[in-house]
């Protein structure tokens, strides 16, 4: 696999080179086009824009919307989710209400949203197959959608560094 990575690397590393090289264009004939290629990691390693609650859910907003679901470190306390409640579209909610359920074969646990509004989704595939809240809790295991009624209480939540500072301490 290493050799494949390497092998990668060194293919990009100088078909950008030879894309950006002057000579290159020169020698090429007019009809003959390149393809550009490149390995980014900065997903990886970058932080989001997700927002966290002292109970361990998680927003990350588009515009006026907000998707939540639960962080690696819940789910993984959960253990193997078994069932999900979530909150039905065209339900109204407010900050820190209880809005459904989590089960797992450790624990129940409620869901909190971490912000005010009107669902305008949930993920049905959760629903039917919550092992995906193990799996992707914060790709394919999202839990509901929220139109905000109060964007102002985005700034009471905790950016990803500050919640990994939270998790750090004892009173989580």
């Amino acid at each position: 696999m290493a050799q494949i990575i390497t092998q990668v690397v060194r293919c990009t590393v100088r078909t950008v080179a030879c894309v950006r090289t002057k000579q290159m264009f020169s020698a090429v004939p007019k009809k003959s086009s390149f393809i550009l290629r490149g390995i980014s990691t900065s997903r990886c390693m970058s932080k989001t824009d997700r927002l966290f609650t002292e109970k361990h859910e998680w927003v990350e907003v588009h515009g006026k919307v907000g998707t939540i679901g639960i962080s690696h470190y819940a789910q993984d306390s959960l253990g193997d989710v078994v069932y999900a409640q979530l909150p039905d579209v065209g339900t109204s909610i407010n900050q820190k209400d209880e809005c459904g359920a989590l089960e797992s074969v450790k624990a129940a646990s409620e869901l909190y949203s971490p912000v005010s509004g009107k669902v305008v989704e949930k993920n049905v595939e959760v629903e039917s197959s919550p092992g995906l809240i193990n799996t992707s809790c914060y790709e394919k295991g999202w839990l509901f959608k929220v139109e905000l009624t109060d964007p102002e209480e985005l700034k009471t939540l905790m950016d990803e560094k500050a919640y990994d500072q939270f998790l750090k301490t004892d009173s989580h």
